[in-house]
């Protein structure tokens, strides 16, 4: 069975592939009006979600709970809105989709806050 970790390490590995295709996209083209976007990408998605992958590793005792499941939710679904609502925001002025984005990705980082601050860093030695 596919772990949280797995999960949070897929996402990264797809949110960073994609984004190295969209900067390749971007030079190629000369166009980097994007470069907003296509670095919240990189930023939230590679690096942030790597890191809550890395945490849940190494942290077994959260990924077994509910509250692990909660978090991925919440961060992939902030992703998903913030980077095409930041390309939109720049695009074409709206920035209704950038803000669901970062009040989701808001309440992502709240609940990895509570999950490091149950949980701790580490296994628990019984």
């Amino acid at each position: 069975m596919r772990n949280i970790a797995f999960c949070f390490f897929v996402a990264a590995v797809l949110c960073v592939t994609t984004g190295m295709f969209w900067g390749i996209q971007m030079a190629i083209s000369g166009d980097h009006l994007m470069a907003p976007a296509h670095a919240h990408l990189n930023l939230v998605g590679w690096t942030t979600m790597g890191l809550f992958g890395l945490y849940y590793t190494v942290t077994p005792q959260a990924a077994d709970t509910m509250l692990a499941k909660v978090h991925l939710a919440f961060a992939i679904l902030g992703v998903l809105c913030l980077v095409p609502g930041i390309a939109m925001a720049v695009s074409s002025g709206g920035e209704a989709l950038a803000a669901i984005g970062s009040i989701l990705t808001v309440i992502s980082m709240l609940i990895f806050l509570v999950t490091v601050a149950r949980n701790g860093i580490g296994c628990r030695v019984a």
